[in-house]
């Protein structure tokens, strides 16, 4: 699926050398490298000629492409009144909940680490069927390499909890459920039972991350799914992140802030990518601007979505073309660069800090200005232009 939180039994707790929420961060500048690599990308005719059946299959041809990797720069000092210089992200004295990581190579854990690096203490829920694989690899240090914050220090995850975000309360889950043995020796973790579980632990948060999304038919085009497929994307996508806000309002301090991750195809075209999955992410933009101002009227909270560009994420590679969309970007995007998960993760950093202060209900992309296209310019048609190329 991809909705996960964990009962407060059965939680693991991490502890690096360094508590990011605990040190002292100098500077959160941005450090760009750059490096020449040689990549080979699908030629595409135009996102408009894409067939859903057989998406983005086109001839190949190769191109040099550059590549930019953005990074974090936290640093840490002995000393927590030392004012800071510049203009910082600090998050110090933060708690934050990311719903939706059950790995380390998405988006929800990129997030994760620039909130850590910025001072946050962080909790993660984590999908019921995959807490046990998530908490083996943490408590085995697989992770601790990609823990590494800028700094040199470890990301620290104060507790793992076990969450499905398609049920209110326990008296949502059917029995199959129930007895399914996946689920079997996890508790509280219906998201009202989280949201308790959270405060009875820690008593209030400051950021609320949504970084999860299901569809059982994504494959399928619109027209060949079913009801239940649809509103099955619907519950775990886009629904899923108002059940969470509605339930952590309460314990969420004034002045908080609320995250969740969309995708352009909500907006356009994206032959391949179904199921009402299409659906699910223009409802959750919709919702993104109505809960802004309801829950920045009566909680003072922010509520943004962040419109990310492709990713090879485990999640992304279900649905079956995820390469072939990072090929396409690459190649008509304004900035031919692959984008990266820290690149998503900065921006969160941003929208979650007082830097963003003012931004609400807002839509904010995150994809090397692919949004803005209206044409595929590696299409035959221009091939008389004169388009700017990265050299």
């Amino acid at each position: 699926m991809g909705t996960a939180a964990a009962p407060g039994s059965y939680m693991a707790n991490i502890k690096p050398c360094i508590s990011s929420s605990r040190k002292m961060l100098v500077s959160s500048t941005v450090n760009v490298s750059t490096e020449h690599k040689e990549a080979s990308w699908t030629r595409l005719a135009s996102f408009s000629n894409i067939s859903s059946r057989q998406p983005f299959l086109h001839r190949i041809t190769s191109k040099p492409v550059k590549f930019e990797k953005i990074v974090t720069r936290a640093m840490s000092e002995a000393s927590d009144t030392k004012p800071l210089s510049g203009l910082p992200i600090d998050l110090r004295g933060k708690r934050a909940f990311i719903a939706g990581v059950a790995d380390d190579n998405g988006y929800g854990w990129a997030i994760a680490k620039s909130l850590a690096a910025a001072g946050a203490e962080i909790l993660v829920g984590t999908w019921v069927p995959a807490l046990n694989i998530f908490e083996s690899s943490l408590r085995r240090g697989k992770f601790d390499e990609s823990r590494v914050l800028p700094d040199g220090s470890l990301m620290e995850i104060t507790k793992v909890y076990p969450m499905d975000a398609v049920y209110d309360s326990p008296e949502d889950v059917p029995e199959d459920v129930k007895t399914n043995k996946r689920y079997a020796g996890s508790s509280n973790w219906t998201v009202q039972e989280l949201v308790e579980s959270v405060k009875k632990d820690f008593g209030s948060i400051d950021i609320l991350v949504h970084s999860l999304a299901n569809g059982p038919e994504v494959s399928k085009p619109l027209l060949e799914t079913s009801r239940n497929g649809y509103l099955a994307a619907l519950s775990a996508s886009s629904y899923s992140y108002v059940s969470l806000l509605k339930h952590f309002l309460p314990i969420m301090n004034p002045g908080g802030a609320s995250i969740s991750l969309t995708y352009i195809a909500s907006e356009r075209i994206i032959p391949g990518y179904g199921g009402g999955m299409s659906s699910a992410k223009a409802a959750l933009e919709s919702d993104t601007r109505v809960m802004a101002f309801e829950a920045g009227r009566k909680h003072k909270v922010r509520v943004n979505t962040i419109s990310a560009g492709p990713l090879r994420s485990r999640a992304a590679k279900a649905i079956g073309f995820i390469d072939m969309m990072i090929d396409y970007s690459l190649a008509n995007a304004p900035l031919q660069k692959e984008l990266s998960a820290e690149e998503v993760g900065n921006a969160a950093a941003f929208l979650a800090s007082p830097l963003s202060s003012a931004i609400t209900g807002a839509v904010v992309y995150v994809d090397n200005g692919l949004n803005a296209m209206g044409v595929g310019v590696d299409s035959p048609v221009f091939a008389n232009l004169d388009i700017p190329k990265d050299k």
